[in-house]
């Protein structure tokens, strides 16, 4: 039997100005081996972000990265490593979260925590009980990935417009 390889995250993208967070899972196989967050071309995320920032989802991807935090919107994933064949959020394993009670006393100013899907919010849950009492705003969003087919794209629009609204 073939051994699956563990995978790691990418560092964050943040700077001191930001006040929203996003978080997804952790990085497809796309993902993984172009080193950028969400780059499957299937996935809605940046096409969804590019219409409500006011920016070409194409633009050079540090550019899209400047953008987001431009806007004050830092970018993660819950999970530090894992294994996981594939880029199914159901196949993760041996998950070794990100350490968020450090990144959020390094980044005070980040009080709203934006899920990109319910698998990234409950790898928050699971394994920082020790922020549940603490003054952040959480919103679980619908899920960019191509996998997440209830809601189309104006649809998950229209749901991810709350990062503009607060």
């Amino acid at each position: 039997m073939r051994e699956i390889p563990v995978k790691t995250c990418f560092p964050p993208s943040v700077d001191t100005g930001c006040t929203k967070l996003i978080l997804g899972s952790m990085p497809g196989e796309e993902s993984l081996r172009r080193q950028q967050y969400y780059a499957h071309p299937r996935n809605a995320f940046w096409p969804l972000l590019g219409r409500l920032l006011d920016f070409p989802p194409d633009l050079p991807y540090v550019r899209r990265l400047e953008r987001l935090r431009t806007a004050g919107i830092a970018l993660w994933d819950t999970v530090g490593q894992g294994i996981r064949p594939g880029s199914l959020d159901s196949h993760i394993t041996l998950v070794e979260p990100n350490d968020f009670t450090l990144f959020l006393s390094k980044y005070p100013k980040i009080i709203r925590i934006f899920f990109n899907g319910k698998t990234a919010y409950n790898f928050f849950i699971k394994y920082n009980a020790n922020l549940n009492n603490k003054n952040y705003d959480l919103y679980v969003l619908p899920s960019s990935s191509p996998a997440y087919a209830v809601l189309n794209f104006e649809q998950k629009l229209q749901k991810w417009a709350i990062l503009n609204m607060l």
